[in-house]
């Protein structure tokens, strides 16, 4: 369950904690390059998630995601921009979505193929505020029905380890400040 992102190539997604101390999450952007890691995890496709073609009962999970259940993989998507981040994880869907959840509650846009990403135990406090752009994350797969304690259902989670966050400097704070501000 180890995620090994060297510094050079982390950037982008921010997040903040609880006490209102900005952090960064450490995600690659889609197109860094990584360095060899000792047990490569298996890249997967969110759009390999489900059987294709759709059948008349509905969406049926992929034999090759069930395979893939409590295995190390490098997933590659989007982080859902939400109002309010959720503590302890984000959403990452295999297109840009943005969620209102002031307006909309739970009638939200997200995809089937949504991953519930979660941070480390010891970062439960911690809330990952929107990123731009595709980000690739890697962890430990898990597939299934489960209850979130918010009372969403997930299908899909991926657990990162501690590494995969870390302090955000002065530079980035001001930055990331600027773009909620100046936004497109």
């Amino acid at each position: 369950m180890s995620l090994h992102f060297p510094l050079h190539t982390l950037t982008r997604t921010i997040a903040y904690g609880s006490c209102g101390a900005l952090l960064a999450l450490a995600l690659s952007p889609a197109w860094a390059q990584a360095a060899p890691e000792p047990l490569a995890p298996v890249s997967l496709a969110m759009k390999s998630f489900f059987q294709l073609p759709v059948g008349p009962k509905g969406l049926v999970i992929s034999d090759t995601l069930k395979q893939s259940q409590g295995q190390r993989v490098r997933l590659t998507g989007y982080v859902v921009q939400q109002e309010v981040a959720t503590l302890g994880r984000f959403l990452l869907t295999p297109r840009p979505v943005q969620m209102s959840q002031h307006a909309d509650g739970e009638a939200d846009d997200l995809p089937p193929a949504t991953v519930f990403v979660r941070l480390d135990a010891s970062q439960q406090g911690w809330a990952v505020a929107h990123a731009r752009g595709l980000v690739e994350v890697t962890g430990i797969l898990d597939v299934g029905r489960r209850e979130e304690t918010d009372g969403r259902v997930s299908w899909f989670r991926l657990q990162l380890d501690p590494q995969a966050v870390r302090p955000m400097s002065r530079f980035e704070v001001t930055n990331y400040l600027h773009s909620l501000q100046h936004g497109h």
